[in-house]
């Protein structure tokens, strides 16, 4: 293998194709990497090449986002819940759990196991019926059959029954083959349901059931309170039932002999079918008589189950029913059994519950033992097997959303040790009072594959708590969780600076930092507060150390040259470092001004100042805080890095940097990025004349975004038009379809039409002839509050475009005037801001007003050459802004443990500065030979841990010099350098550019990381137009390059992160996160990963009527639906009343579930075993009917016998 050589002494990044800065000549047009011929020889062997990559989802964790329908396979025993996005999960035992999508997007209306065959039947709003094949680890659909004429209001499939009964919302009900998917000619009109004297249309079909004691009896219930007993034989009806309130939902007794009805008055209606006049029995099971006589008004009973118990009283549990009367109440569900009736208290609305019996036959004593309760927000199971009805807990991670998620992280390949320790302390803080019963959705089969490492996902959460998951093996479980609001004293409601700041969330989550080796953990807050953590066996009791840094530096503040004379601790910024200060004490920050200027110093939280008791797990030991200053908040957190090694911890935001060396607590740099700079300005700054006065804090107040980017940086190009189309408009497409599943999803290209947009939007859009888009820079209105967005809304509407500009330049923060513009604001105002800008957004650009906003993007601690000249690597601080700027600053740490806790970190003046296109989001290093430097980073040591005389605990470091290849490689490392426009590898410390990459011109890249797969590494992107891409380290060849998601909220873009192995992850949803894999290798194995959802198992025998039983109880088990339904008897149904669809995913999944000989072979062995199983089981059946006629037989002839002689008299 070729090596790198040494590069020439002479040449510089000042050469034309090495990276000038700021230079246009730098790179080439998008997606073709330019390299620089500066180097004679440059040659790494890549193995990376485009086959190792693949795009594919994985898994979905989480509560179904909107639920809709509810349904469960008895013999199976997996269930199923649909969505109002057209989404369907199914879930089985820990570990099964699958993720289906309908392309339409259309909300779920229903769902319909075929017990125990491994198939399920959905109905959507767009009046489409789809079946579903589970017989394979990824299901797809196999037909689809679209109603052109008639909406789908209700569906029911009898139990071992091919025959759907199909009602509609014209009251029809229509009969569909589901093996074939056709439509049978069976069709049961409304017109002859009803008396022909009956002068008003029944309404909807809401119920169709058949009867238990005779499957050719049909009931159906219509909206207005008409039941019908439809005789499927005969074609005509056995009775009609007429009554005054609506109809929601119908349960039969087992017997067959009566049902109840639940109602719009919040009354239960039994019904006996010798006497269908009038109900045998009306109760109001939550309405109570008033002192008028009159019964209390209710709510209306969505659905009723009755549900009868062979060792006890029946069950009659239903939903709703409660009094209007009693305003706040909770939603309940009521539980009535015999004489006791016991109310069930829901945090949430109840969307639909279902009875979880023994057995699937109707006709039988039912003996319920669960009831499933799927909320809006919540999926609950309780145990009807014990008097105090417990509920089971549930082993899915449907508590994600418990708190809105605000940020999330993802680590692969992590030490094997962190998880059984995260488990550990997480378990003595669980919940208890369940049922000792197991789970009883535990369908499917799943095993642990043989791809599997330890794997996290950590979540930040709007409460201010952040929960840590183990995710190895495509599994999410909670592990532990951490509350960083038990650090701050409680904010009082409407005092102090964070009631001021936000409304209701002052300790959300907004960016997180985890080293698993040292499990040192960071959390940046909204309140721009930094808090460190160290992991901790043992309880211990701390006073937790609090640093006030002020980070709040505007250049219009800088009244003359001469106050930096006040500055003593950054007069001479770059001619060297300055002694770290005592916790207490509070470096000035650059344009500070005068001693008066503390007295308006409060931060937004209060740290508790007392010692506090806390658990083993995770310990705060140090709160860093960005205070007030001259009645202006502080700029929120942009960036941050931690290493434990160097005991350093750096963060920066819009107006400058700081790094604090938590070892000692004291603050050793907090400079704005300007003064970073020095004489190594890549601009040139035009110089202001100070303000005449300060301006008002209300139109100052938390500028969010506004302050990071110049201004010219606020624009975003509209030839990325899905964006900005989505920003436009109200709200996006995906929550108008929600709201509305009928609704016309326009195409991208009537988005610029004028006609289709929203009136202001058309104007603003016809009045523009720039290409260009503008952000405000501020929202003007007095007393305006800042808001977190807890509720994590997808619709972009204008004044997210902050936010969206925020998280697209790699600023991991909310816009918290997303929910509080105030009515001063209109569209002819922006537009005469748009057109008040004049320059263009351009690495290039020359001249920069001297306000700019410089925010300081992505921070990465290494070793690496600071300087040109340095012949070894030293610790250095990597530095990138959102001008694109990438700035080195080199430190000098005392090596000796017990120095390093007594000497100052010396922070050097600035080293080298390089500049890319657009914000700089990552940093990567690898070494000459290509492989990659990890971060040096401090053995994880216990200090609570009892002092062990023979074993003393000393910090122990490891580092991964780039010095250590010197003698094969040649010297120095690369720098892999990503921003939202294009990457560049330089060579340390010539800092030559290697390689250049324009990733896009048309977008800008989201999120970006230097990730490993398949034994190298690569650079992985993901653009706001929706593009995964990977590059080749260190040649920037484009290896993947996938259309995948668009961007249609800010979630996405705040949330999507990588990591190694080739995986990724986002929220695509306000509850449910879903995991990506881009390596052909996990794709490979993902069928192995997946769990089965059909186990083939033996369908329960009915229970035995009795000779007598079934003789006078009626013949239902001679119903032969085949021959009514059929062609032969029924004939066709006409064409355009429904099309049949194909389905395409059938045969795919079918090659993806065999995808060789030995797939088949085991395909077939099932199919055989099932066939030998029914063959076994008509046998027995044969011979049981044998038995029964030899013994009817037998009977016949001795009484035969009996009374052969014997007169008529003797009878």
């Amino acid at each position: 293998m070729k090596k790198f050589r040494k590069v020439l002494d002479g040449l510089t990044t000042s050469s034309p194709s090495g990276g000038t800065i700021g230079s246009p000549s730098c790179g080439s047009a998008a997606g073709t990497p330019t390299t620089a011929p500066t180097p004679k020889e440059i040659d790494v062997q890549e193995t990376l090449v485009s086959e190792n990559f693949q795009l594919c989802k994985t898994v979905r964790h989480g509560f179904p986002y909107q639920p809709t329908a509810l349904a469960f396979d008895p013999v199976q025993k997996i269930l199923a819940i649909g969505s109002r996005s057209g989404g369907v999960r199914i879930l089985g035992r820990p570990g099964v759990d699958c993720f289906c999508q309908h392309e339409s997007g259309a909300a779920i209306l229903q769902l319909q196991f075929l017990i125990n065959e491994g198939a399920l039947v959905t109905a959507c709003a767009d009046d489409t019926l789809h079946l579903w094949n589970l017989r394979q680890r990824r299901p797809a659909i196999l037909h689809s059959l679209k109603f052109n004429r008639e909406r789908i209001t209700f569906c029911h499939l009898p139990f071992q029954s091919k025959w759907l009964y199909v009602g509609t919302e014209r009251g029809n009900t229509h009969i569909v083959n589901i093996e074939s998917f056709i439509l049978s000619g069976y069709v049961i009109m409304w017109n002859k349901a009803i008396e022909l004297s009956t002068k008003t249309h029944p309404g909807p079909v809401v119920h169709l059931s058949d009867s238990p004691k005779d499957e050719g009896k049909l009931l159906v219930g219509f909206e207005s309170g008409t039941i019908v007993q439809w005789d499927l034989r005969a074609k005509k009806v056995d009775f009609r039932i007429y009554y005054d309130e609506a109809i929601h939902s119908v349960s039969w007794h087992h017997e067959g002999k009566q049902f109840m009805c639940s109602h719009s008055d919040g009354s239960l209606t039994l019904w006996n079918l010798r006497n269908t006049s009038k109900p045998i029995q009306v109760t109001f099971p939550h309405g109570k008589i008033q002192k008028d006589g009159r019964k209390e008004s209710c709510k209306p009973i969505l659905k009723v189950d009755y549900k009868t118990s062979r060792n006890s009283e029946p069950f009659v549990i239903f939903s709703g029913g409660l009094s209007y009367d009693k305003a706040g109440r909770r939603p309940t569900l009521t539980i009535m059994h015999g004489k006791a009736i016991t109310v069930l208290e829901m945090d949430y609305p109840i969307v639909e519950f279902m009875t979880l019996c023994e057995t699937p036959y109707n006709n039988e004593v039912q003996d319920p033992y669960a009831v499933v309760v799927l909320l809006e927000k919540d999926l609950i199971v309780v145990d009807l097997t014990q008097s105090n009805f417990p509920v089971f807990e549930n082993p899915y991670p449907m508590d994600i959303h418990e708190s809105p998620v605000t940020c999330t992280a993802y680590f692969a390949d992590c030490p094997p040790d962190i998880i059984p320790v995260l488990y550990s302390i997480g378990a003595k803080h669980k919940k208890t009072g369940y049922s000792q019963k197991e789970w009883p959705v535990s369908g499917g089969m799943w095993t642990l594959g043989s791809h599997t490492y330890p794997e996290v996902i950590i979540t930040g959460h709007a409460d201010g708590s952040i929960k840590f998951w183990d995710a190895s093996a495509i599994t999410l479980q909670m592990l532990y969780k951490l509350k960083t609001s038990k650090v701050f004293e409680k904010p009082k409601q409407n005092e102090g600076r964070a009631a001021e700041l936000v409304d209701d969330d002052p300790f959300a989550v907004q960016m997180v930092s985890w080293c698993p080796q040292s499990r040192i953990f960071c959390v940046v807050g909204i309140s721009a507060h930094i808090i460190l953590y160290r992991f901790s066996k043992y309880d211990a009791n701390t006073q937790i150390v609090s640093l006030e840094v002020r980070l709040q530096c505007d250049p219009e503040d800088v009244i003359s040259p001469s106050e930096n004379e006040n500055n003593p601790c950054f007069s001479e910024p770059h001619s060297g470092s300055h002694s770290p200060q005592p916790h207490h004490q509070h470096p000035a920050s650059p344009g500070g001004g005068t001693p008066e200027s503390f007295k308006d110093y409060t931060p937004c939280l209060k740290v508790k100042d007392r010692a506090v008791r806390v658990p083993p797990g995770y310990q705060a030991e140090l709160v860093i805080q960005l205070p007030w200053m001259d009645g202006e908040p502080p700029q929120q957190i942009s960036s941050l890095d931690i290493n434990s090694a160097y005991g350093l911890l750096a963060f920066g935001n819009c107006n400058g940097l700081a790094v604090v060396d938590y070892l000692q607590k004291t603050i050793l740099l907090c400079m704005s990025t300007l003064d970073l700079y020095g004489a190594a300005d890549p601009y040139q700054r035009l110089t202001r004349s100070p303000r005449r006065n300060r301006q008002s804090t209300s139109e100052f107040c938390m500028r969010g975004l506004s302050n990071f980017y110049s201004d010219s940086k606020k624009r975003i190009r509209t030839s990325y038009q899905s964006l900005t189309e989505l920003s436009d408009n109200q709200q996006s497409v995906d929550t108008e379809r929600s709201k509305s599943p009928t609704s016309v999803h326009y195409p991208t290209s009537l988005h610029n039409d004028p006609r289709v947009l929203p009136e202001p939007v058309a104007s603003l859009r016809a009045s523009h002839c720039s290409p260009v888009f503008y952000l405000l820079d501020n929202v003007k209105g007095p007393g305006r509050k800042l808001s977190l967005p807890t509720d994590l809304k997808t619709n972009l509407g204008f004044a997210s475009r902050r936010a969206m500009l925020q998280q697209l330049h790699g600023v991991t923060m909310y816009s918290h005037d997303e929910h509080h513009t105030t009515t001063s604001y209109c569209w002819s105002d922006r537009e005469s801001r748009e057109n008040s800008f004049s320059r263009s957004r351009s690495s290039s650009v020359s001249s920069i007003d001297r306000d700019t906003k410089e925010a300081i993007t992505t921070l990465q601690f290494g070793e690496s050459f600071g300087r040109k000249s340095d012949t070894l690597p030293t610790p250095c601080l990597w530095v990138g802004t959102s001008l694109g700027v990438i700035l080195l600053i080199p430190m000098s740490i005392p090596t000796d443990l017990e120095e390093r806790m007594e000497e100052p970190v010396t922070i050097g003046p600035c080293g080298a500065v390089l500049m890319l296109k657009g914000s700089v989001l990552r940093f990567g290093f690898l070494d000459c030979m290509g492989a990659l430097i990890p971060n040096p980073y401090e053995v994880w040591r216990d200090l609570n841990a009892p002092e062990d005389p023979d074993r003393p605990r000393k910090r122990k470091l490891v580092h991964y010099s780039p010095s250590s290849s010197q003698d094969t490689c040649g010297e120095g490392h690369l720098a892999i350098v990503c921003s939202e426009r294009q990457a560049k590898v330089f060579l340390m410390p010539s800092q030559s550019c290697l390689f250049v990459h324009n990733i896009t011109e048309s977008s800008f890249v989201l999120r970006a990381d230097v990730v490993s797969v398949c034994n190298s590494v690569c650079l992985a992107c993901f653009c706001a137009n929706g593009h995964v891409m990977t590059l080749s380290l260190p040649s920037l060849r484009p290896l993947m390059d996938v259309n995948y998601l668009p961007l249609t909220d800010m979630r996405i873009a705040r949330t999507f992160c990588f990591t190694n192995g080739g995986q990724a992850l986002y929220l695509s949803s306000p509850t449910e996160i879903q995991r990506i894999t881009y390596s052909q290798e996990m794709y490979d194995n993902l069928q192995e990963m997946l769990g089965e959802l059909f186990t083939p198992t033996e369908t329960p025998e009915a229970q035995n009527r009795g000779f007598l039983k079934g003789f006078f109880g009626g013949n239902a088990h001679t119903f032969d639906r085949e021959e009514l339904f059929g062609e032969a008897a029924a004939g066709k149904a006409s064409r355009s009343l429904a099309q049949h669809i194909p389905g395409q995913g059938g045969v795919e999944g079918m090659k993806v579930a065999a995808s060789g000989a030995v797939g088949e072979i085991a395909r077939a062995r099932i199919a055989l075993d099932e066939r030998g199983q029914r063959l076994g089981e008509l046998e027995e059946r044969t011979a049981l009917m044998m038995t029964s006629a030899e013994s009817f037989s037998k009977h016949a002839h001795e009484l035969m016998l009996k009374c052969k002689d014997k007169k008529w008299y003797q009878f």
